[in-house]
């Protein structure tokens, strides 16, 4: 199995999915007058891998989540990234009109197309911005073989 190329052109399924969905939320509480969606959900956070001669580079976009708050791990190549945004406190002498911060649990899993080095595995978080750098191992890279006479 091999990553398939992006190209901006392509179109996400689900960001229209999430489209329809936030269309049919705000129409069913407009007729019934409620407040609009309260924010706590699982929630899919945006996602880039790019793959390097050497490494796959996983770029998630996490912001408001605290570090401590986010598992990485590895199992029979499969990279999984868990966690959880949490709700911040209400001040109940507030009166709110609008929320539309997503809070809850997240989990994204993606299978790899070659074997990494999981000893070597980097994750930084900066800006709301999980990166993790995952070396391929040395039977994964491109190898040339000279042909012999």
């Amino acid at each position: 199995m091999s990553l398939i190329k992006f190209t901006p052109r392509d179109r996400d399924i689900f960001s229209d999915l999430f489209a329809i969905q936030r269309e049919m939320n705000q129409a069913f509480n407009s007729v019934f007058n409620r407040d609009e969606y309260t924010g706590l959900t699982n929630w899919n956070p945006a996602t880039d891998i790019v793959e390097g001669k050497d490494e796959y580079t996983v770029r998630i976009e996490l912001p408001g989540v605290s570090k401590n708050d986010v598992k990485i791990t590895i199992h029979d190549n499969v990279l999984t990234v868990q966690g959880e945004k949490k709700q911040e406190s209400e001040n109940k002498e507030n009166n709110y009109h609008r929320v539309e911060r997503s809070y809850g649990s997240f989990m994204r899993s993606f299978r790899l197309p070659s074997m990494v080095k999981g000893e070597k595995i980097d994750a930084n978080y900066k800006d709301g911005i999980l990166t993790i750098v995952l070396p391929k191992a040395e039977e994964a890279k491109t190898k040339e073989i000279e042909i012999k006479f």
